[in-house]
């Protein structure tokens, strides 16, 4: 039970050392609001799960994250239909991913080393498109006639639960049920767990791994959508920065294995609302904030040192 449910523990852990330093007692709605600063970066590193599950990376979602939102506000403002930006958002990331996928999965090139790639290609181009439009930020035109609808859905609240929280639980609710009992999610595990073995076994290796990239890059069109109806903007030189490395981390949090094959995507859930609660300690213990990235930076090689000991032990 340890071994395969510890990210609770740590999320318990991490949540009651939050409410101790911040002097708050549990309550609906501290969760609630965890939950609705967690679901951007959540959704992307639900992302990173199934790619992780494979034993790849994806270092280009924060990248992608922008130039996918910054595009998105565009085709927005032009058509003012949220529908249609939504599908966008969708279908520009999985392409991103689907990039990503062939590289790795059908040249079987590194995916560290196409993915760093991509990353720097796509933030490159969102600066690039900013700087020729004459702008510092990706900004979605507030005279539109959906513009009320697409702020409320990203600032609203279903029976007090935000919008933005209930997408997120509901597309790992998603993730969850295809790894847990589909054929597919069991070939995803098989395929993290030993290739040659899950080829020999009838394992389509290659779309496999393709298909994952495909969904990981389109979790991060969703996560560009939800953030543009939160925020209603985009800038190409901050946002999304450092998100591949903490949708690693909260991967690694939430129990996932790095090798590949093993861990739980419910894990995913409770490893990004530690990951949030840790931004929101470092807030309360008054730190300086050029140290946010240090103490982080500890805690993923505190969770990895986890999985080493747990490991080593079985």
């Amino acid at each position: 039970m340890w071994h395969d449910y510890n990210f609770i523990v740590i999320f318990l852990i991490i949540f009651i050392a939050f409410l101790i330093i911040n002097g708050s007692s549990t309550s609906w709605t501290s969760i609630t609001n965890i939950l609705l600063h967690s679901s951007i970066l959540g959704t992307i590193a639900l992302g990173m799960g199934l790619v992780i599950l494979t034993g790849d990376f994806d270092l280009s979602v924060g990248s992608s994250f922008v130039f996918v939102g910054g595009l998105t506000i565009i085709v927005y403002n032009k058509v003012g239909s949220i529908i249609v930006a939504l599908l966008f958002a969708i279908l520009l990331g999985a392409i991103c991913g689907l990039i990503n996928g062939i590289l790795v999965g059908k040249f079987k090139m590194p995916s560290f080393i196409v993915t760093l790639a991509t990353m720097l290609i796509l933030r490159s181009l969102s600066q690039y498109m900013m700087n020729e439009m004459g702008e510092t930020r990706y900004r979605v035109d507030a005279s539109l006639g959906s513009y009320k609808t697409l702020f409320m859905f990203g600032n609203g609240n279903v029976c007090t639960i935000p919008n933005l929280a209930i997408v997120f639980l509901l597309l790992a609710a998603a993730l969850i049920y295809m790894t847990t009992s589909t054929k597919f999610g069991k070939n995803i595990y098989a395929l993290g767990s030993n290739e040659k073995a899950a080829q020999l076994a009838g394992v389509g290796v290659v779309s496999t791994r393709i298909a994952m990239f495909v969904m990981c890059g389109a979790l991060v069109g969703v996560a560009a959508f939800l953030k543009i109806a939160k925020d209603t903007s985009f800038d190409p030189a901050t946002s999304g920065q450092s998100f591949e490395l903490y949708a690693i981390s909260a991967v690694v949090i939430g129990g996932l294995s790095l090798s590949g094959g093993k861990g739980k995507m419910a894990g995913i859930i409770f490893g990004t609302m530690a990951f949030t609660l840790i931004d929101k300690i470092i807030t309360a213990l008054g730190m300086n904030a050029l140290l946010n990235d240090s103490v982080k930076g500890i805690i993923l090689l505190i969770a990895v040192g986890i999985q080493m000991v747990r490991k080593r032990s079985k």
